[in-house]
């Protein structure tokens, strides 16, 4: 399960992608439409900013945009920046790596081996699903208006 400030992050990021280009975001704009508490929403971007997700900008024209295309920013990257390691066993983690402290043998481990498809599976999911891709779902699930055509 992911936490409530990764699923703010990528609403956030996917505001961000469907933004006009060139175009910032004011926090307060963001915030609103998509109801993520504003000053957790400052925490959330200035860490994407640390990471190279996101560009601030000051003045008139101000506010949050993608330093990235949205192509290029998946799923999987922002859960790592703000959730750390997906992996749902401590032995299964790529980036946070330690064996289980009741573990014999994680060759001879059913429930290893189990994990171990469900989190190839997620990553593979989340580290191939971009912002552009979500943004490109929620487009094609809107339902379109229906044309008639009239007959002379």
């Amino acid at each position: 399960m992911i936490s409530q400030k990764a699923k703010y992050a990528l609403r956030a990021l996917v505001a961000l992608a469907r933004a006009e280009a060139g175009k910032s975001l004011l926090i307060s704009d963001i915030a609103e439409a998509h109801d993520i508490p504003k000053k957790f929403l400052e925490q959330i971007l200035l860490e994407l900013k640390h990471h190279g997700l996101v560009q601030s900008r000051r003045g008139q024209f101000g506010g949050y945009r993608l330093l990235k295309r949205p192509e290029d920013i998946t799923f999987g990257r922002v859960l790592r920046i703000i959730d750390g390691p997906m992996a749902p066993l401590p032995c299964l983690s790529k980036i946070a790596y330690r064996r289980c402290d009741d573990c014999r043998s994680e060759a001879a481990c059913e429930i290893r081996r189990i994990f171990a498809e469900v989190a190839n599976s997620t990553r593979h999911i989340l580290d191939n699903a971009t912002l552009a891709d979500a943004i490109a779902d929620l487009e094609s699930s809107k339902p379109r208006p229906s044309r008639s055509r009239t007959t002379p």
